[in-house]
């Protein structure tokens, strides 16, 4: 089990890119919306579970959802579900939303697509997964 330090799991994630201070990840786990320290030993850590709380957290604050809202989201979701939001962040880059394109084909089914895709390229796999969508219906 990896350890940190409030500094360190700071420094990871602001690596990874994040735009998050130490006292932005303080606040998180004194309002308990990170779950508890874990105590190795006489000190307590952040573990590698918190790191996959804080990118599902700031991955679910990119959508536009309250605090309040993302805590009541991931009470009672095993780490997996947690660990699958997080790794959604890319998605809600600001670079991505401002040069991609999103392309709804469903109620469920949204397509993001890179601009560096050939117009017809693109056309295509918007009918390929229009169709698929349409014959499962069936």
């Amino acid at each position: 089990m990896n350890t940190y330090t409030a500094k360190q799991l700071t420094a990871l994630l602001q690596e990874e890119g994040e735009d998050i201070n130490l006292r932005t990840v303080r606040y998180y786990t004194q309002i308990g919306i990170l779950p508890p320290l874990e105590l190795v030993g006489n000190k307590r850590v952040y573990t590698d579970k918190h790191i996959h709380y804080m990118r599902a957290i700031l991955t679910l604050a990119r959508t536009g959802e309250s605090l309040a809202s993302i805590q009541g989201k991931l009470l009672d979701l095993p780490l997996d579900a947690i660990e699958k939001i997080g790794a959604q962040r890319a998605l809600y880059q600001p670079k991505h939303i401002l040069e991609n394109e999103t392309h709804k084909i469903g109620e469920d089914v949204f397509i993001t697509v890179s601009p560096r895709i050939s117009a017809e390229t693109k056309q295509k796999m918007l009918d390929s997964v229009s169709r698929i969508l349409k014959e499962g219906e069936r």
